[in-house]
């Protein structure tokens, strides 16, 4: 959902039907003319860096303060900060400056997000993880800071999009991950470190598509549930309409998993760009070793980079590059996350027809 797919407009549109709409912080600039012209100005690559991360600060105020007016009051505007961007800790602080009811982390260990977020005591924080280790590791990490997540999203790495829960492609079908296992395993958890009296949501996200799956979970013990895919392809989503045109044509066949230039599995859809990537990827990841780039956008967006750190293990590309092409449309050049199942409508729907289908499973005609 990150680099302009789930910004004001969708998360504001959710969160008026009293749900909690969730903003993706990564580069938000490309929503914004003005901010997107301010740093091609910049030729000075550490002034470039400064200029670029200056321009993303403004666009999150305005994104969140965007959606907070569309909510009028309504549902919840959370933001999702991962904390494999460089810059996240600044992204957190200006998501609360910015009036976010919520942080929203993942991809790697959200272990420091209440150090910062002890000067906001009313945001709600929201770690996201995938096995029942990860989630004891947090909850013993934040207990020493005297902070309780608000909630903790459990995403199975073989269903979700984007970047993925798993050290590697093999293991995102590890049954350690299935919400039949760490549903009943997290609260297990709670019940050794003497969090039975807690009340700590859980909210189990990848693969749901459906009303029925949905009363499965909460009939397991789950609060609520994240999607994704499913509201990227609603008439209010950011990006453009060609970008949900791909996400709802999208087969089980032509979704993959590869390995992210984030050090991270991740899933997409297979585009003509990462179809021709996948068939150089293991001769690129070879010959990376020991060559060193400089960041090719100069901002560093990612705090372990493949391509820049010349990681052999990582993927070898561009992402902010990639996903910034696949919001403006662009089928040839773009990278496409989506999770692995259908979306629940196969045509471009409202955000409320969706939510009233999940919530009631009652389709509209």
């Amino acid at each position: 959902m990150g680099v302009a797919i789930s910004a004001h407009k969708l998360a504001g549109a959710v969160a008026s039907e009293n749900a909690v709409g969730t903003i993706a912080s990564v580069d938000l600039r490309h929503h914004h003319p003005d901010l997107l012209e301010s740093t091609r100005r910049v030729k000075d690559r550490e002034a470039n860096k400064t200029a670029i991360w200056e321009a993303n600060r403004v666009a999150l105020d305005r994104e969140v303060r965007g959606a907070l007016a569309i909510a009028q009051g309504r549902g919840m505007v959370a933001v999702n900060v991962m904390r494999a961007v460089s810059q996240y800790q600044e992204y957190v602080r200006q998501s609360c400056e910015s009036g976010a009811h919520a942080i929203v982390m993942g991809a790697g260990l959200p272990l420091d997000l209440p150090d910062l977020t002890q000067d906001f005591p009313d945001v709600c924080l929201f770690p996201i993880l995938s096995d029942v280790r990860g989630v004891v590791l947090v909850l013993k990490k934040w207990m020493r800071k005297h902070r309780l997540p608000d909630a903790i999203v459990i995403e199975h790495p073989a269903y979700a999009g984007g970047h993925l829960g798993a050290q590697q492609k093999e293991d995102v079908n590890d049954p350690r991950f299935d919400f039949e296992v760490v549903l009943p395993g997290v609260q297990q958890a709670f019940k050794d470190l003497g969090l039975e009296s807690e009340h700590i949501p859980l909210i189990p996200a990848g693969g749901i598509n459906h009303h029925e799956r949905i009363r499965e979970l909460l009939n397991m013990g789950a609060s609520a549930v994240q999607m994704g895919t499913a509201f990227a392809v609603t008439e209010e989503c950011d990006a453009d309409p060609e970008f949900k045109k791909v996400l709802l044509g999208a087969t089980k066949e032509t979704v993959v998993e590869f390995m992210s230039c984030a050090g991270l599995p991740a899933r997409a859809v297979l585009t003509p760009w990462l179809q021709n990537y996948l068939g150089r990827e293991q001769k690129l990841m070879r010959a990376a070793a020991g060559k060193q780039h400089k960041c090719t956008l100069a901002w560093d967006c990612l705090v372990s980079c493949g391509l820049r750190d010349a990681n052999p293990k990582h993927g070898q590309f561009c992402i902010d590059h990639q996903l910034a092409a696949a919001a403006r449309g662009d089928v040839k050049q773009g990278l496409f996350f989506r999770g692995k199942t259908k979306a629940p409508f196969q045509e471009i729907r409202p955000v409320r027809e969706l939510i009233h289908y999940l919530t009631t499973g009652e389709r509209p005609a």
